[in-house]
This record gives structure tokens, C-alpha cells and sequence, in this order.
């Protein structure tokens, strides 16, 4: 079996496994909603430009931080935005788990 095979079979894997199931379809089903789609969408841009701010240095930014963390406190209000952003993490926990194991693997010649 050659790399691209296992590439494929791994992304086949993560596309069959629960946390990808579970957030895709939750994830489908709030896009569809446009009310919660502008929410979720309003929250993650603001969310997006936190974060860069961060990861290039700029000064934090305490009324966007202060914004960030209030839009949080209210969408979690609603279960199923709170369930999305649950299910959000474990995904992105499961990938960040499968980035360290490939990166472990290859770090004596990076």
C-alpha cells in the first residue's frame, strides 16, 4: 500500500467516523436554518479575526474579545447551537490528534 493510499483511507475514515457524522449533520441542518446560519456565521467570522489578531501579534483587541465572549454566552443559550460548537471541538480535537500523530511520525526530518 503506497501513502496516497492510506491518505485516502484516512480521510475515508474520518468522513465514517462519529464525530464527523454527527457535526456534519447538525452542522447541514443549521445552515439550512437562516436565522442560525447568520448567527453561527456572524460568531465565527468575529471569532476568525480574533484569532488572527493573535497569531500575527497585533494588540488584543478587548472590545472584539468582549463582543466575542458575549455572542458566545447568548448562542449557547439555544441547545442546538450549544450542541454544534460541543460537537465543533471533538472534531477538531479528533483532527488535531491525527496532525500530531502524522507530525510525530516526520519530525526528525522537518
Amino acid at each position: 500500500m503506497n501513502v496516497y493510499d492510506t491518505a485516502n483511507r484516512l480521510a475515508y475514515e474520518i468522513q465514517q467516523s462519529d464525530e464527523y457524522k454527527n457535526y456534519k449533520k447538525l452542522k447541514d441542518s443549521i445552515m439550512k436554518d437562516a436565522n442560525l446560519k447568520q448567527k453561527v456565521e456572524e460568531f465565527e467570522k468575529l471569532r476568525y479575526d480574533v484569532q488572527l489578531m493573535q497569531y500575527t501579534g497585533e494588540d488584543k483587541d478587548e472590545e472584539k474579545t468582549k463582543k466575542l465572549e458575549e455572542m458566545y454566552a447568548m448562542l449557547v443559550q439555544d441547545n442546538q447551537i450549544k450542541e454544534y460548537f460541543d460537537l465543533e471541538v471533538k472534531f477538531n480535537v479528533m483532527i488535531a490528534d491525527v496532525n500530531k500523530i502524522i507530525a510525530e511520525a516526520i519530525k526528525d526530518v522537518l
